[in-house]
């Protein structure tokens, strides 16, 4: 299972890591709200990507006499700190960015830089969504996804599922800022995309 869940993590590290830099390219040449808020967000899953690897690392030292039996634990207080981190800086960070965008709404530049960085996001973090997918139906096998997710004893698997879940919703929501607020020739629509993000 360790093995398995590593596999998961390293994927969602190595296209959390391109997804990042990518957008902190793409929100310094437009200017998008929407965008900085998917920057963020990419940059803390990376982040949390680490401290899920370096839950796993703890988790599978060998008992000792001040913990008899074992450090699985440490799997779920490193999953709680990616979920504080994610609701915590990551949403914090979209919600004040989105507010200010709001108040003070200025055009996106380039928007054709945003599509394709947003793209590229979808299909790296749609790769790193499938095969956590595919590892939790592995350890799950028998079970509705709705059971695999209650039951798992692999936090960091659903972490990731359910991280990248969110994190694919974020692209399609900043993509129909962007758009919406092109189209409609109302900057402020980016700004509301990067609240909804948040």
């Amino acid at each position: 299972m360790a093995e398995e869940s590593g596999k998961v993590i390293y994927a969602a590290l190595a296209g959390n890591l391109a997804v990042a830099v990518s957008k902190w390219i793409a929100a310094i040449i437009t200017g998008s709200s929407a965008m900085l808020s998917e920057a963020v967000h990419s940059t803390v899953d990376t982040g949390n990507e680490l401290l899920l690897l370096l839950g796993n690392h703890r988790a599978a030292r060998p008992p000792d006499q001040d913990h008899p039996f074992g450090h699985g634990l440490q799997l779920y207080f490193w999953s709680f700190i990616v979920a504080v981190l994610i609701f915590g800086f990551g949403a914090g960070v979209s919600l004040l960015q989105g507010i200010e965008h709001m108040r003070t709404p200025e055009p996106i530049k380039d928007v054709a830089v945003s599509y394709a960085v947003l793209a590229v996001s979808f299909v790296f973090e749609g790769i790193s969504w499938s095969i956590a997918l595919k590892a939790l139906r592995r350890s799950a096998a028998g079970q509705s996804l709705w059971q695999a997710l209650r039951r798992s004893k692999d936090p960091t698997t659903f972490c990731v599922l359910l991280e990248d879940t969110a994190a694919l919703l974020g692209i399609l929501v900043a993509a129909s800022g962007i758009a919406l607020s092109r189209w409609l020739n109302m900057p402020v629509l980016d700004g509301a995309a990067s609240i909804v993000i948040g």
